[in-house]
């Protein structure tokens, strides 16, 4: 009798080497080609921005701690939900304004985030949701 593999096994045997991009000390994988590989092994894959029912805007905010956004994926009937705060490069929540903090080579600023940082969370978070 043949066992059939499971999502899990059919989507971590996709050798994603040769995609991925570096930028700075961070590793990346194009969201548009891990859907795409996604939907080539699973066709009826979906995945789902999830909006705050407030505000029906596709993130999350909080004045204090910042920006979140959140994904759901559905292969096979499975639902996975996965979540991701909106960064800047050096990994701090971003803000709705600019905000500065101290390190020990001196004050660095945060920018504020603009729907380009929220749009780009949102992919980051597609894929981080798929592997």
């Amino acid at each position: 009798m043949e066992q059939t593999k499971s999502t899990f096994d059919v989507l971590s045997a996709i050798n994603v080497n040769d995609k991925v991009e570096k930028k700075s000390n961070l590793t990346y994988l194009s969201w548009a080609w891990a859907w795409s590989e996604t939907k080539k092994a699973f066709p009826d894959a979906y995945y789902e921005v999830l909006s705050d029912p407030n505000t029906k805007k596709p993130y999350f905010y909080d004045e204090y701690l910042g920006y979140m956004v959140m994904t759901e994926v559905v292969i096979n009937n499975e639902m996975l939900e996965m979540w991701l705060p909106v960064m800047d490069g050096a990994n701090k929540a971003m803000l709705a304004q600019s905000y500065t903090y101290s390190t020990r080579y001196g004050e660095k600023t945060v920018e504020a985030a603009t729907m380009f940082d929220i749009n780009k969370t949102l992919m980051r978070c597609l894929v981080k949701n798929l592997a």
